[in-house]
């Protein structure tokens, strides 16, 4: 049996359009071998921008060192057959985050950056994936070495609200 294999578009976030309840995972400490997890709670309302070339979504997190709201702003290029996606984090309202480029194939949604931390060199990468389209999940991953290996330091897990719910 044959599969045949989904290509990118601008439809690719479409099941993320909506509100969700969010559960965090975050590192507490990263890339520095720590393995104590944060545990919190949020919530993410999503909706499409651009004539449907985009996406932007309003978050809250309920964040152990304090409770925040975040946005992201994600946007297809059509010529490249990719999407390029920014966080702007409310408690540096002024800083957008470099813009992670990727694509989805056959589901999987894979994403890249160069950026520092600490002053330090890093290549992060960006996961979305789709247990099934009302439950997917988000996950960061930091590398040293240009992606030879990877620590991942944080994932969302997203739960669809209802429209009785909302």
């Amino acid at each position: 049996m044959s599969s045949i294999a989904v290509q990118p578009s601008a439809k690719d976030f479409d099941f993320f359009i909506g509100r969700w309840q969010v559960s965090h995972r975050k590192l507490q400490q990263r890339l520095s071998q720590c393995c104590e997890w944060d545990e919190f709670s949020g919530t993410c309302h999503t909706q499409k921008i651009l004539n449907n070339m985009g996406n932007f979504d309003d978050n809250f997190l309920a964040a152990a060192e304090g409770a925040y709201c975040a946005a992201t702003i994600r946007t297809y290029n059509e010529t490249t057959n990719s999407w390029s996606i920014w966080w702007l984090d409310g408690r540096n309202p002024d800083q957008l985050d470099v813009p992670m480029r990727g694509q989805f194939i056959d589901g999987l949604g894979t994403f890249y950056a160069q950026d520092t931390l600490d002053n330090q060199p890093i290549k992060v990468r960006f996961l979305w994936s789709m247990p099934n389209p009302d439950a997917p999940r988000w996950e960061q991953a930091f590398s040293l070495d240009e992606g030879a290996t990877w620590e991942t330091n944080w994932s969302m897990d997203f739960t669809r609200v209802s429209c009785a719910d909302s």
